[in-house]
């Protein structure tokens, strides 16, 4: 079984940002992250609403990393702390040796290729440093922007479910991504 340890916390870099642990200084631009109707549209869990809630968030994403579970990084711009978006890796199956990419950044950093970038280097961690075999990605099928990042990073399609998952009075579909680690183009 995959034996995962988050300390110390893993800074890691790429070449036009920086990964680093959440802080409760994060609060107000987790508020905007997960308060945004825009950046939650395809993410189905409650609008934040607070700096409590944001708060909050942050101790749940941490108290992971301190179980080594799983991990999350605040994104920032190369040059700036301020917290652009969150990522990593959650609903991790260690005895698979598998995790779950999840990824949210700021809709004024949308369209710059940071979270294609930003996948590649935590990628490149999860395969190289923390020696998973293969990573999903788990996707509202309207989302076309994220089915673009993964296709860019070397996931495939796996699945497609129809109208599985219920939320805010709707189904939906949900598509499956995977990439096994002898597939990952650094």
């Amino acid at each position: 079984m995959l034996q995962l340890n988050f300390s110390p916390f893993p800074i890691l870099e790429s070449e036009r940002l920086c990964f680093r642990k959440l802080t409760d200084n994060d609060a107000p631009e987790i508020l905007v992250l997960r308060g945004n109707p825009e950046t939650m549209k395809f993410i189905p869990r409650p609008l934040a609403t607070s700096i409590e809630d944001a708060l909050n968030h942050i101790k749940i994403i941490n108290d992971k990393i301190d179980e080594n579970i799983d991990i999350n990084w605040a994104v920032t711009e190369k040059g700036s702390d301020k917290c652009i978006g969150i990522m990593g890796f959650y609903r991790t199956q260690p005895e698979h040796y598998r995790t779950e990419l999840g990824y949210m950044i700021a809709p004024e950093h949308w369209g710059k290729g940071y979270v294609t970038e930003a996948v590649k280097t935590l990628l490149n961690f999860a395969f190289n440093s923390l020696n998973f075999h293969s990573i999903e990605a788990v996707i509202d099928s309207r989302h076309k922007a994220s089915e673009r990042v993964l296709q860019k990073a070397g996931f495939e399609r796996e699945a497609h479910f129809k109208e599985n998952f219920y939320y805010n009075n709707e189904f939906t579909d949900t598509v499956m991504y995977g990439l096994l680690k002898r597939n990952f183009i650094k």
